[in-house]
């Protein structure tokens, strides 16, 4: 029986022959130039990126030269710079810089936030407990994003569970006295830059913790367990070992916390005063003002921030931790 199938091997041909047919004349070719093969695999995600995505930014962006005419309201195609000169306005400059001091103070909770809870499931969860630690920061991704932002405006009221509890603690006097503030303040927190800054702290940092926690874990234990050997305190052990190594996540993760804050508008126009962020601007005045050139003027703001921004990330390494 074993001589039966080794004869049967040996007459099976070496180079099966070329199959007959459309088919079988693709399969020759691509079997012969691979490259071509990888090009047309490429193809359909090349064209969505450079011409659907890239060439609708390119044309938004183009508009931004254009203006509006003062009388009739239409836009002029003509090559101007009038619309960025509207841009630098002190209006618009002051929605600029609120947008960008929001978005840094935003990364630097959710680093401050992040770091301990990345460096728990870093360096100590195990087993069940690692699994417990992604599905809690997974799980309120999970969950519909507008669903979230308006159950935190329901948290934030003036009647909400925060306000009841601080009344429990007899705190609603300091509550009320950092409502009173000018920048920071408003009639209670859901209508307030601080309840801004707190929604956006929650949302974003599932995008902070699990780069940092990756990073995180490429940090060798020899290096701590050195560091000590040497008569390092922990403190100093932190500084001086595990920061510079996790420095790379933190970078990576805000990278995410930075950019979605500078474009959101959905939760500056739920939880908020009426001080407008880039966001709303974008959408207010290529919506209700119609106003196109001056939206697109203010994409460009978040564009040009985001690339000094990726450039500082990448010299830190952030997308080595990404």
């Amino acid at each position: 029986m074993s001589d039966t199938v080794a004869l049967s091997d040996r007459s099976a041909p070496a180079v099966l022959t070329a199959r007959n047919g459309v088919l079988g004349a693709l399969s020759d070719l691509f079997w012969r130039k691979p490259k071509l093969l990888l090009f047309l695999m490429l193809l359909p995600p090349v064209l969505w990126l450079g011409i659907v995505y890239l060439g609708s930014l390119f044309a938004l962006l183009l508009q931004s030269f254009f203006s509006i005419d003062e009388y009739s309201g239409m836009i002029k195609r003509e090559f101007t710079l009038k619309t960025y000169g509207e841009l630098l306005q002190p209006s618009n400059l002051d929605i600029m810089i609120r947008t960008v001091v929001m978005a840094t103070l935003v990364t630097i909770a959710s680093a401050v936030v992040a770091f301990p809870i990345a460096y728990y499931a870093a360096r100590y969860a195990r087993g069940k407990w690692k699994a417990l630690f992604y599905l809690g920061i997974m799980l309120p991704l999970w969950s519909s994003y507008l669903v979230k932002i308006y159950a935190w405006k329901l948290i934030l009221a003036k009647e909400g569970i925060l306000n009841w509890a601080l009344a429990k603690l007899h705190l609603t006097g300091l509550l009320e006295a950092w409502l009173a503030l000018p920048i920071v303040g408003g009639n209670s927190l859901s209508v307030s830059s601080t309840g801004t800054f707190i929604v956006f702290v929650y949302v974003w940092l599932p995008f902070m913790i699990l780069p940092i926690q990756a990073s995180l874990e490429r940090i060798p234990v020899s290096l701590i367990e050195a560091s000590a050997d040497l008569g390092a305190s922990p403190g100093r052990s932190f500084w001086n070992v595990i920061f510079p190594l996790a420095l790379p996540g933190v970078a990576a993760g805000s990278i995410f916390t930075f950019s979605l804050t500078l474009g959101d508008y959905i939760i500056p126009k739920i939880i908020g005063t009426s001080h407008l962020f880039i966001g709303q601007a974008v959408y207010a005045h290529q919506g209700t003002a119609g106003n196109i050139p001056l939206a697109a003027a203010f994409t460009v703001v978040p564009i040009v921030v985001m690339g000094l921004y990726l450039w500082m990330a990448k010299r830190m390494g952030a997308f080595d931790a990404i």
